[in-house]
């Protein structure tokens, strides 16, 4: 198979987006959101027709999962499969997923300075707030729970939750966010993974890290220990709480050696033992893998998964198509690569995975993109993996899914919205804008949520 590891989303227009491949592979700084290329022709888009479950139940209660071996357990001991979606652009921005990031103000430090230069901080303060109560309300939970998933990933910026104005203490709401994520997702029983997406100063050079271009984060003793800081204070919130699945200690750590980043997230572990002996920690792994990790159990790390990105059709790893997943999902032409070489490298090391993003329907229409999503949830299961989509929601300014967007969820074409030039928007228009996230009227990936809740797997590839 071609590619280990993809780099995620829109990067930077002046960055080179890294990729890793065995074999070929090219680099790519193209949008996602606007890579609509159609199915491989000449390749079985399957005719099986989803079968509505009447009898479609709510998820189980939620219990303490832990791992052992290559799998995630319940509390019970009984294996869970957890399938699920990121709930990317909340508690930290991605500006290529709402619409925005025109006249250079496409990051959330860019957007939080600009606000703070025009309004002041209490009305950058009090306008965050207002964003994050409308990207994610109660009907997104709702929407989740009918696409039958399980689990949700949370991206976080540290600033979330430590003051950045006192640092080192909390700030005065910084639960409010977390908990009633957590409260919401244990009302359908799903799980959440917390995933700090941004680490204080930044822990690579994307955007997607809240500030481009940065990388401060490894060459700064005290942005590491504020953030051993950081998750000991989430441990401690939530040691106890079920509806938690893991911690995923730090996303896509690309901004130094495999070796360090090893070095650093072991710490990040130790400090989080220190506090909280019940939940998964989740490593994360480099552009080049996970092997600086060695064994974790040899290691005395115990309870812990791998985390990778995979992106096949996207970003130098061929094109959206059923070839490209095909090739990935059942080995490739050896019979050895693609999931089967992962799979063979974690019954290795003996850990549990979790596919932490990847994106298997944008571009290629609505039924087959359905059946693809569908099908790549269950493989990845098969061998005992969480999985996690990105992402659930996406806004563009004209709305609607056309051949694909990257969310499950995006605005219908009734429900259009503007595009706003930050630097001299007024107050008003921001205030709109914010509020219009919470309102418009979605458009699903129908046939995705059809598929993901039918008793009948489809068979898109014709195997």
């Amino acid at each position: 198979m071609q590619l280990l590891w993809g780099a995620r989303k829109l990067v930077a227009a002046s960055s080179a987006v890294l990729l890793i491949a065995c074999g070929s592979g090219t680099s790519s700084a193209s949008s996602p959101a606007n890579n609509t290329t159609t199915p491989n022709s000449g390749v079985n888009s399957g005719v099986i027709t989803p079968t509505p479950n009447p009898n479609l139940t709510p998820n189980e209660p939620v219990s303490m999962l832990r791992t052992d071996g290559t799998y995630w357990l319940r509390a019970n001991s009984r294996p869970i499969q957890l399938k699920g979606v990121n709930l990317g652009n909340w508690l930290i921005q991605e500006f290529w997923m709402m619409g925005q990031g025109s006249a250079g103000i496409d990051d959330q430090c860019k957007l939080e300075a600009k606000l703070d230069q025009r309004f002041g901080y209490a009305e950058r303060e009090r306008l965050y707030r207002l964003y994050r109560d409308n990207w994610i309300s109660t009907r997104d939970w709702d929407m989740i729970a009918k696409f039958g998933l399980n689990v949700v990933r949370l991206p976080f910026i540290w600033s979330v939750i430590e003051d950045e104005k006192n640092p080192g203490n909390l700030r005065s709401d910084a639960w409010v966010y977390l908990d009633k994520a957590i409260a919401e997702a244990e009302k359908r029983g799903i799980y959440v993974i917390l995933d700090l997406h941004g680490a204080v100063g930044s822990q690579g050079w994307e955007h997607h890290s809240g500030c481009a271009g940065k990388n401060l984060y490894w060459s700064t003793p005290e942005y590491q220990q504020r953030t051993v800081w950081l998750w000991q204070q989430i441990a401690a919130r939530y040691k106890d709480r079920a509806a938690v699945a893991g911690y995923s200690l730090l996303n896509e750590p690309w901004g130094t050696s495999e070796a360090e980043m090893a070095r650093v997230v072991k710490g990040l572990y130790e400090a989080v033992r220190a506090v909280d002996t019940n939940h998964v920690v989740i490593l994360p792994g480099h552009a080049a893998g996970i092997n600086a990790y060695g064994n974790p159990a040899q290691a005395g790390i115990k309870n812990v998964a791998f985390e990778m990105h995979f992106y096949p059709g996207f970003f130098g790893w061929s094109q959206p198509g059923l070839a490209v997943h095909k090739d990935w999902l059942y080995c490739g032409s050896s019979g050895n690569g693609g999931v089967c070489e992962w799979n063979a490298r974690l019954k290795n090391l003996n850990t549990a995975f979790l596919v932490g993003e990847f994106q298997p329907w944008a571009g290629m229409g609505a039924e087959v993109g359905g059946q693809v999503t569908r099908t790549t949830y269950d493989v990845y299961a098969s061998y005992g993996w969480a999985s996690t989509a990105w992402s659930y929601k996406l806004i563009t300014n004209n709305g609607g899914q056309g051949n694909g967007t990257w969310g499950l969820v995006t605005n219908a074409p009734d429900s259009k919205i503007p595009a706003l030039d930050f630097n001299t928007a007024s107050l008003a228009d921001i205030e709109a804008l914010f509020k219009q996230f919470g309102s418009v009227n979605y458009e699903p990936q129908q046939a995705a949520m059809n598929w993901m809740t039918s008793t009948t797997a489809p068979n898109p590839f014709n195997r």
